[in-house]
């Protein structure tokens, strides 16, 4: 198949200078030699892509079989190209064996195959039987995991089903060692989205709200402990009496008229108030996240929630500065209950998990009696 498919490219007019082959097993010499034979690819330039134990030894493979010098060499690139050499005869231009990040990723290879524990996280939310729909909190979820060397594993809870009391459902949310709740939108799936954080909070389960996952949040705690039952979204309740259960509101600067373009979009900056956990997290005052949001918790209730116990330890840097970012409660309430209005998973790399996940699988690692540092 692979001569085949080089000779349809030459004869489109296309002649490929290196040849990447995937496959089980890894490349025999006496296979390349073919290759190189019958489609006039170098021999050093038949890359050799089979199975390895996981996805992050890849790049690893790669550099091993010299592409980034061969590639270097073959772009001309000014300051690794070699006058003289054929892109294939070059050695090691980049010298990234030798280099930090090559050490880097290599120890992060390393940590997928050497887990000290396996943890599970429950994912609550409606979309559970689209795959991708939470693909980028899976990702940086995965992030957190292998920088603290745990095996883990996502539960998807499907928050409708703890609308009506689905005991099968809450017993799954409640063997779990740590909960998120993603952004989304529409009603449907919210009341079981506020019990299941409601648990999280009794149950002093290591809890990552996002988005609307923040918001549920707050307003959970307003109905348990502010004296407000009927607290609720503007969003998804219309009739909202002001001043007294609409505890998140459409953004003052909105325009509830015209459609499309009136979300609050893109990289904002959020103070954070010294002293809490996620400027302890971050290590910053001042941190740029992404937006995604129509609707913000309404800042007239901040005071009166914080008295009871609920701190709003990250505020904006718009020009009203009013603007909740991050909730939490304090460590000897709960061990890590933390909301953001923004989706921290957007930032989040394999080399550099966002703070906000590692703080999450950090405290479910050291509730396993591990040593969460290690």
């Amino acid at each position: 198949p692979t001569q085949h498919s080089v000779k349809m490219m030459m004869q489109l007019g296309l002649r490929p200078d290196f040849l990447c082959c995937r496959g089980k097993e890894m490349l025999e010499d006496g296979v390349r030699k073919k290759l190189a034979l019958f489609t006039s690819v170098p021999e050093q330039a038949i890359i050799s892509l089979h199975d390895v134990s996981n996805i992050y030894r890849v790049p690893l493979m790669m550099v091993e079989q010299n592409l980034c010098g061969m590639l270097a060499q073959r772009l001309r690139l000014p300051k690794y190209r070699r006058h003289g050499l054929k892109y294939n005869a070059v050695p090691d231009l980049c010298e990234l064996k030798n280099s930090k990040i090559f050490r880097e990723w290599t120890e992060l290879a390393n940590s997928v195959d050497q887990p000290e524990n396996d943890c599970t996280i429950a994912m609550v939310g409606k979309y559970c039987d689209q795959g991708d729909a939470y693909l980028s909190v899976v990702k940086a979820l995965t992030h957190a995991s292998i920088a603290t060397k745990q095996r883990l594993k996502i539960e998807f809870i499907d928050s409708s089903e703890l609308e009506g009391g689905d005991e099968e459902t809450m017993a799954r949310l409640l063997k779990c060692d740590g909960m998120v709740v993603p952004g989304g939108f529409g009603s449907r799936g919210f009341e079981g989205k506020i019990n299941a954080i409601r648990k999280a909070r009794e149950e002093k389960i290591p809890f990552l709200g996002i988005c609307l996952g923040m918001q549920a949040a707050v307003i959970e705690y307003a109905r348990s402990f502010g004296g407000m039952p009927t607290a609720h979204s503007a969003e998804f309740q219309k009739d909202l009496t002001e001043g007294k259960d609409d505890v998140v509101i459409f953004m003052p600067e909105g325009d509830r008229e015209r459609m499309g373009g009136t979300m609050r979009l893109g990289a904002r900056e959020t103070i954070l108030q010294d002293g809490s956990l996620a400027r302890k997290l971050y290590g910053h005052e001042r941190i740029m996240e992404r937006h995604r949001h129509r609707y913000e918790v309404n800042p007239i209730y901040a005071s009166k929630l914080e008295e009871l116990g609920m701190k709003f330890v990250g505020k904006n840097t718009d020009a009203s500065g009013e603007r909740m970012e991050v909730i939490e409660l304090d460590n000897d309430v709960h061990p890590y209950f933390v909301g953001a209005q923004f989706h921290p998973e957007f930032t989040s790399r394999p080399e550099k998990p966002n703070p906000l996940f590692l703080g999450l699988l950090e405290v479910v690692k050291k509730q396993k009696g591990f040593d969460a540092s290690s």
